[in-house]
């Protein structure tokens, strides 16, 4: 065991020494050093390695495999292109059939606002006749006027809480932009 550990400072000393002689190499030579640095970072950087591979490697081919470098690029745009296209295609054909269904959408709420609105004035009018006639049995006298008249506060309050609904509705439409 000793001799394992006294193996293991010798190694950790040489290392460091060696660390520590790079360190003072680099502290004597900050502008070989900066260099070095820059250069090592511009090769790790993907555009200036592409850049440089391109110029050194690429003037060593043959210009006939350079043209079918570049014929299989185009091929392979061609294709990316006649994909696009299709996209392109399916995704117009799927607009105009959205749009389809929006104008059919608009048309039915609309009919749907003024069957609304419809309805709203009749129960308007429902709730006039009841307030004549509710004059009416004010007239009158007795138990089953008042009765009458209970029932008929109560129908009056459920047409106005109707008509109200339907009023809602009718704001809410025009608030998606369709005339009612």
């Amino acid at each position: 065991m000793p001799c394992i550990t006294s193996q293991y400072k010798m190694y950790e000393d040489a290392f460091l020494k060696k660390v520590k002689d790079y360190l003072m190499i680099a502290r004597e030579h900050p502008v070989e050093v900066g260099g070095t640095a820059a250069a090592a970072a511009l090769l790790l950087m993907r555009g200036p390695r592409r850049f440089l591979i391109r110029n050194t490697f690429g003037r060593f081919q043959d210009e006939e495999a350079r043209i079918t470098k570049f014929e299989r690029g185009l091929k392979e745009l061609n294709q990316s292109l006649d994909k696009l296209k299709k996209e392109n295609k399916n995704i117009i054909l799927r607009a105009s059939f959205g749009e389809e269904q929006l104008q059919r959408g608009r048309t039915k709420i609309r009919d749907a606002g003024y069957e609304i609105q419809r309805l709203s004035k009749s129960i308007y009018k429902i709730e006039s006749e009841a307030a004549d006639l509710m004059d009416d049995l004010q007239e009158l006298p007795g138990r089953n006027a008042l009765k009458l008249r209970a029932e008929l506060a109560s129908m009056a309050s459920d047409l106005k809480q109707q008509r109200r609904e339907l009023d809602k509705w009718i704001v809410k439409i025009a608030e998606y932009g369709i005339r009612v």
